[in-house]
């Protein structure tokens, strides 16, 4: 499950601090606050700081979301953007996904986050989301997709697909990611989606 994307040069930079407290991580939060091009993620005392954001990073990140809000605008499931705001437990933990969505109906907490990784640290950042329960966290990295589902027992589990849109395969997401003209890659999969919808449609008709 794995698509080519051409290649460009890694921005990011990580920096890994420990034994950070929390009342010191939220110091350092509230003095970076107005700076958009630091992410900082935090849990149980280890605190990374990522900067700057890099192009690739942004741009896997919109044309994911484009390619996703189009197979369920098209397919007709309510849906609502939620961005990239911060979940955070309290004394414990504290991460920002880059995108994330309700589907069915607006909740507090999202269904879905997605994380892109360019560079990776030491936090196992599904663990970011475990406190509010997240059900689905998925995860691009090195031009693949990676989705994890909450089970009943409170920890994530790998998954082929989705739990909310079953035909959905992500290596299609992963061919449309790596078409170069963004703009071209959401039509032409909007497309796509269209005519297997009318295919679908045909045969139960039959």
């Amino acid at each position: 499950m794995s698509i080519p994307l051409v290649r460009q040069p890694t921005e990011e930079k990580l920096v890994t601090l420990k034994d950070v407290s929390w009342e010191q991580f939220k110091a350092i939060e509230a003095q970076l606050k107005h700076n958009r091009n630091v992410r900082l993620s935090y849990l149980s005392g280890i605190l990374e700081i990522m900067s700057p954001i890099g192009d690739k990073h942004e741009y896997v990140k919109r044309t994911l979301g484009y390619l996703l809000e189009a197979y369920m605008r098209v397919l007709g499931i309510r849906f609502y953007g939620r961005g990239g705001f911060t979940l955070e437990e309290p004394g414990y933990a504290s991460g920002t996904p880059d995108e994330s969505y309700c589907i069915g109906s607006y909740k507090e907490t999202p269904d879905i986050v997605i994380e892109i990784i360019v560079i990776s640290g030491t936090i196992n950042r599904k663990d970011l989301y475990k406190p509010k329960k997240v059900p689905e966290v998925w995860f691009w990295k090195s031009n693949s997709i990676k989705i994890f589902r909450l089970t009943e027992g409170g920890e994530y589990e790998q998954a082929n697909r989705s739990g909310f849109f079953s035909d959905l395969d992500p290596a299609l997401l992963l061919r449309y990611i790596a078409i170069p003209d963004q703009y071209d890659a959401v039509v032409e999969f909007e497309q796509a989606i269209r005519n297997r919808a009318g295919e679908a449609e045909g045969q139960r008709r039959e």
